[in-house]
């Protein structure tokens, strides 16, 4: 018998994955705090509920993405208010390591368990299933996760117990940063220097400076496409949590602190809702 499969949040990320797992599987239980997310969805075949604990209540594997810490500890606690014995739940929102130990361990008191497996990919391997996924759990539990893992990733790693995907997000998130300013910088150079944007990410990309970011990012910032592949607020939330973690352990990573600074200033001036790439506009200020 197929497991019933539930998904919760349909953001950037979420409305993606969840398209892919109902294109693949047929049928999926959804919930969003906004239904109008949920309505391309609904009109392909999903099965609407009014809340998370309805969405647990009627499936057996439950994937979430959510926005923050406090929302995912709410989706979670609401989810725990019916009965969830046997049930694997996945979270796939980038929050504390630390919350989801905790998590998990309440879980496991009702007899359910927990894999923490934040993503990254951005909005185009969200639609293309092509995002790396980095999961932290029981053996068990990411072998039964992994068909699903494989609709919606293709580069899925085991990294060791529940917190260490949350781990694994942070140092990948680090590295973001530090390549987004020096992507920012760099074309804001090129572009005082008299140069084409497009002549010199076509040069750049090929050589030790090629990356991710400068493939994904850098023709959506020459043709002026600051929408959100990635928001700048929850960039914001990931820094502060990668910067909490690290002080706990003793570092002073000022990279991160000087990046974390400048995106926190755009998102202060109502730049929160933009991608990420946005710092490129920034940096063109400073």
């Amino acid at each position: 018998m197929e497991e019933r499969i539930g998904f919760i949040g349909l953001g950037v990320m979420g409305k993606s994955m969840a398209h892919l797992l109902l294109q693949n599987f047929k049928s999926i239980n959804i919930y969003s705090r906004t239904k109008e997310k949920a309505l391309p969805l609904i009109e392909e075949g999903a099965t609407w509920y009014q809340s998370a604990k309805e969405v647990a209540k009627n499936s057996d594997i439950i994937f979430t993405i959510v926005g923050y810490p406090k929302d995912v500890r709410e989706v979670y606690e609401n989810m725990m208010e019916t009965d969830i014995e046997g049930k694997l739940f996945v979270d796939m929102t980038t929050t504390e390591p630390s919350l989801e130990i905790e998590l998990s361990k309440a879980l496991e008191k009702k007899g359910a368990s927990l894999i923490d497996a934040p993503v990254s990919g951005g909005d185009k391997g969200a639609r293309e299933g092509t995002l790396s996924i980095m999961c932290g759990g029981k053996d068990e539990d990411i072998s039964r996760a992994m068909k699903y893992f494989e609709v919606m990733g293709k580069n899925i790693k085991h990294l060791g117990p529940v917190g260490s995907g949350q781990h694994t997000k942070m140092a990948n998130q680090i590295l973001i940063a530090g390549t987004m300013i020096g992507l920012s910088e760099s074309l804001v150079y090129a572009k005082n220097a008299g140069l084409d944007l497009n002549d010199v990410i076509a040069t750049i990309s090929k050589g030790a400076a090629g990356c991710w970011s400068l493939d994904n990012y850098g023709p959506r910032i020459v043709n002026g496409d600051f929408e959100p592949g990635f928001m700048v607020k929850h960039f914001v939330k990931d820094m502060k949590i990668a910067l909490s973690e690290s002080r706990k352990m003793g570092l002073n990573l000022k990279g991160l602190d000087l990046v974390e600074r400048i995106y926190e200033e755009m998102e202060k001036e109502g730049e929160g809702d933009k991608g990420t790439q946005s710092l490129y506009n920034a940096i063109s200020r400073i």
